[in-house]
């Protein structure tokens, strides 16, 4: 199993700094830690205001800071913000569908075409424009050709959203990933982004996100575990 962590290079498809330490930092630093690559593509960081006591506005620059050090804990080979501009941030869905597939498939720094990756993670959908925007755009790029043509991914799934609370569908996960050894990591790579924790028990705080950590490790008899949905799996 070391080998077949060792062999992958993962592309992680992050709607928005901190999407990808919620959603996968545990199984990210697992493949680092055997021996595979991992590439992230975020597709806006920008200024933030939050509803909470002060209404405290995070500036872009604050975030794009976080996602480094968060980066710099699980170790990736590379990553990339695709948009920092305001009219950008939080509007993905107002971008042509098509640009956001050119640019995932073909056009990004670490785009499908140019890592070649074994695995892709993308963001379930969910009622946040710019997770339901990239998913859709995200699963067009992974669309099934001839190998002979372009690069063909073989493991394309999607992670759940814990800190968004409420989705339109209920997430129901296929495949999941023991990262018992690897849970300190996530709540570290989690912690950079400290601009966008919430105090227990809001489903953003970092007690939520091992809770449920250790909730999906206990569905398949582990200390803790990341979930996803399977869209195709190739073995």
């Amino acid at each position: 199993m070391t080998k077949f962590w060792a062999g992958q290079r993962l592309l992680v498809v992050a709607p928005h700094a901190d999407d990808e330490a919620y959603g996968c930092a545990g199984t990210i630093a697992k493949i680092k830690r055997t021996g595979g690559e991992v590439f992230v593509i975020v597709g806006s960081v920008g200024t933030l205001q939050h509803y909470n006591e002060g209404h405290q506005t995070v500036a872009g620059e604050t975030r794009a800071e976080e996602l480094r050090a968060s980066m710099a804990v699980l170790g990736v080979d590379g990553y990339e913000i695709l948009f920092t501009e305001a009219e950008r941030h939080l509007r993905l869905d107002a971008i042509p569908q098509r640009d956001l597939i050119g640019l995932l498939e073909r056009d990004a720094t670490y785009a499908i075409d140019k890592i070649r990756p074994t695995a892709v993670v993308l963001p379930a959908p969910s009622f946040n424009q710019d997770h339901t925007a990239l998913f859709r755009a995200g699963f067009a790029a992974c669309r099934p050709h001839g190998r002979n043509h372009k690069a063909f991914v073989d493991h394309v799934l999607s992670c759940d959203a814990v800190q968004l609370g409420w989705r339109e569908a209920p997430f129901h996960p296929d495949v999941y990933v023991d990262i018992s050894e690897y849970l300190d990591v996530k709540l570290r790579a989690l912690r950079c982004h400290r601009s966008q924790l919430r105090p227990n028990p809001d489903v953003g705080s970092l007690d939520n996100a091992e809770r449920l950590a250790r909730l999906r490790g206990a569905e398949i008899g582990v200390e803790a575990a990341e979930a996803f949905e399977c869209h195709r799996l190739v073995l």
